[in-house]
């Protein structure tokens, strides 16, 4: 099996101070899944954040970071709070298995284990999480058009603000409208509205091409664009893309004044770091006064402001 397929399978970090436990549990689970190993709970808490494993098999007694230690920053972190722990530790009395569920923990395997019961078990979890994961993705999409939702956007937003405040980065954000969209739903019916929808945020979608780009549809026929670490330069040729892209579309519009295709108006706002001299409302309240103003202007075109 490849590395690719294992990885589809699942990915599991194992973290004990014995090698030779990580030795068993690898050896026990490699022919299905790729396995990563940390010593100590500070390697964990880097190798979770680098790698995003499926499930975790967690010791409860090591030296400095304990497991419940670990489990409790890992529930402390948006990014980390998903991720399924299992503890995997001599400890058998039962206050020992509360203490790890009250943890966080959603198993409990007392050591000496049986190969047997801890495969079948890692399937059972890793199962959950991939139903989990579906569960949480329809949540967070647009069911129209398939990029994100407002509440997905706002999620990423806060976490995108906190990490570019921390790290002295710009960030942007594009408010992007269908211009006449009101018009073409009347002349073409709201059918042709939909895919009219569907074909503009594909579009979209392909001019931001980073893994941290986000575009999610913000309401009816606007979209809003998150471009983290992107000062306004950059945040300015991602729109001219925009409106680029939507053009070559050339989506039919008769009763558009703007133009006899589909059109978008776009407002642009970069924040400089230090990020805490606004806020993230601020930005998209700053993004939406321009997106006005490029209506006001004639639409098809773009506006854009940097703040401070």
């Amino acid at each position: 099996m490849s590395w690719t397929d294992l990885a589809r399978n699942g990915r599991i970090l194992v973290v004990d101070d014995a090698m030779e436990n990580i030795q068993i549990l690898h050896h026990a689970l490699r022919d299905e899944h790729e396995v990563l190993f940390a010593l100590d709970g500070e390697k964990a808490l880097e190798l979770a954040l680098e790698q995003q494993p499926d499930l975790i098999l967690l010791d409860a007694v090591m030296p400095g970071m304990d497991g419940y230690a670990v489990c409790a920053a890992l529930q402390a972190s948006p990014r980390l709070q998903d991720i399924p722990v299992i503890f995997v530790t001599a400890l058998s009395q039962p206050e020992d298995e509360t203490r790890a569920l009250e943890a966080g923990a959603v198993d409990f395997i007392s050591k000496p284990f049986n190969v047997a019961v801890v495969r079948a078990r890692v399937r059972s979890q890793l199962t959950i999480k991939r139903q989990a994961d579906a569960m949480r993705e329809l949540s967070m999409t647009d069911g129209l058009t398939g990029v994100a939702n407002r509440r997905s956007f706002n999620d990423t937003l806060d976490a995108e603000w906190r990490r570019c405040a921390r790290a002295g980065l710009p960030l942007s954000v594009i408010m992007i409208d269908i211009d006449h969209f009101k018009l073409y739903n009347d002349h073409y019916g709201h059918q042709a509205g939909d895919l009219c929808l569907q074909q503009v945020s594909a579009a979209m979608a392909r001019c931001a091409s980073r893994p941290q780009d986000m575009l999610a549809r913000y309401g009816g026929e606007e979209f809003i664009l998150l471009l983290p670490q992107e000062a306004a330069e950059g945040a300015d040729v991602v729109a001219r893309r925009i409106l680029d892209e939507v053009g070559r579309l050339a989506v039919p519009h008769a009763a558009s004044t703007t133009a006899p295709h589909v059109t978008v108006s776009l407002g642009v706002c970069t924040v400089m770091p230090p990020l805490d001299a606004t806020d993230a409302n601020a930005l998209i309240r700053l993004a939406d006064k321009q997106l006005y103003l490029a209506k006001q202007g004639g639409r098809n075109r773009h506006c854009t402001t940097v703040t401070p």
